[in-house]
Formats: structure tokens, C-alpha cells, sequence
């Protein structure tokens, strides 16, 4: 069901598992520190399963192989600055958008909607990727896990965004696969849009009140789609 989109003013996104499939180079970037630290590499599918809270955490996960166990913090460290320098250097290898992402992108820009990415990546990642993917330029602000004291599932980055824009944050759709995403848009007072082709399960999370989206969506030109008959009645 497609919610009543009135004075959208603004569109954030998350970047990994929303705009483009990152999975591929942070598994790589995985199995590399692993074998640096004298460990077995994990699947690919796992690797996915720790992503969204941040490269820290997500080097945590990959370590000790457990969502919840934290890894020894010598062990972590050494962990940590292997996974960044391999990953910096590695960030667009296989790292594509996802189909339509481009196209959706400039379509909302058509409208004169200012855009913005509010992810959990560290912020000179998420803005090097971006750039390396071509889709940088569609953005006014890119925040990252570490831009402001508190990330996803706060709703301080989206608080953030919007009184950075000039807007009411309650005109500002977020848009995302994870829990954070749509946790951090509900306690902000935003509109919840879940996309249902990233690594969040959508299906699942649709189940829970407090994590259900107020919208799903296969594609991004969705939001174009339901945003112009609003664009057209503001201009009447």
C-alpha cells in the first residue's frame, strides 16, 4: 500500500544494501583481514548478515563470527586498521548500484527535491564510494556512522539533515533495508520507505509494529512515481 506523500520536501537514503550492492568488496575486505589474523574466511552471506551498524562493529562480527560477541580489543584493532587500509583501497572493485538506482536518483533530482545519503559507513568511505560510483553529485549532504555523535537507529542524522536543509523532518522520507533505517525515520517523525531488494528481510521486519516501514518498494523510481502527482498538485 502506498502511503499519502504530501510536502515531501527531502529523500535521504542509506547507501549499502539501498543505492548499491557493497557485499561483494566488504566480504573481500572480510576474508582478508581474516587471513591477516591467521582465521578461516566466513561466506559472503555472512559477512552480509553483520553489515549496517557501522565498519567498527561490522569488524567485531567478522572476528569473533557472532552478531553479539565483541572480539578482544588488541585483536580488534589490529583487525580493524587491516579491514580500513584493505578497504579503502578495494571500495568499487565489485561494489555496483543496484538497477534503476541512477535513474531513480535523477528523477527525484527532475523535481527539485534535494537529496541526501545518511548511512552508517564511515563518512570518508561513504563519500569516496559514492564518488567512484558516479552518484556523489545527486547528493546535498552525505553523513556518515561517524559525522555526528550518534547513528542510525538515533534519529539525530536525520534530525540533522533536515535542519541542515531548512525543512521539517517531518517531510523528509527515509529510505532503506535495515532495522536502523526504519527505527532511526520513526523516531525522527519521518515517512519510512523499505526497499525490498537489499539485505534486510522486509518480510520480516513488516511483521513488527516498531519496525514495520510505511511503505515497500522494489525499485527507487517508485518514489518518483507516487512524488510527481503531489509535484503536479503543488504546481496547479
Amino acid at each position: 500500500m502506498t502511503p499519502t506523500l504530501s510536502h515531501v520536501q527531502a529523500v535521504a537514503f542509506d547507501l549499502d544494501g539501498t543505492l548499491c550492492d557493497s557485499v561483494p568488496d566488504l566480504a573481500a575486505a572480510a576474508e582478508a583481514m581474516r587471513e591477516h589474523l591467521g582465521l578461516e574466511a566466513l561466506p559472503a552471506k555472512v559477512v552480509e548478515s553483520y553489515v549496517g551498524d557501522g565498519i567498527g562493529t561490522l569488524v567485531h562480527r567478522v572476528i569473533t563470527n557472532d552478531r553479539d560477541i565483541p572480539a578482544d580489543q588488541a585483536v580488534w584493532e589490529k583487525g580493524f586498521i587491516f579491514f580500513m587500509q584493505y578497504y579503502r583501497e578495494h571500495l568499487s572493485d565489485f561494489t555496483r548500484p543496484y538497477p534503476e538506482t541512477e535513474a531513480g536518483l535523477g528523477l527525484l533530482k527532475s523535481l527539485g527535491i534535494p537529496l541526501v545519503v545518511i548511512t552508517n559507513k564511515t563518512e570518508i568511505l561513504a563519500v569516496e564510494l559514492l564518488k567512484q560510483l558516479g552518484l556523489a553529485d545527486y547528493f546535498s549532504l552525505i553523513l556518515g556512522g561517524d559525522s555526528l555523535p550518534e547513528k542510525k537507529p538515533s534519529p539525530l542524522p536525520l534530525i540533522h539533515a533536515a535542519e541542515v536543509l531548512g525543512i521539517d523532518h517531518a517531510n523528509m522520507l527515509m529510505v532503506g533495508d535495515s532495522k536502523n533505517d526504519i527505527l532511526a525515520a520513526k523516531a525522527a517523525g519521518c515517512l519510512s520507505v523499505g526497499v525490498t531488494f537489499g539485505y534486510g528481510d522486509m518480510t520480516l521486519l513488516s511483521q513488527d509494529k516498531a519496525t514495520k516501514p510505511d511503505w515497500l518498494i522494489g525499485k527507487l523510481p517508485e518514489i518518483y512515481e507516487n512524488l510527481q502527482p503531489q509535484k503536479e498538485q503543488d504546481e496547479a
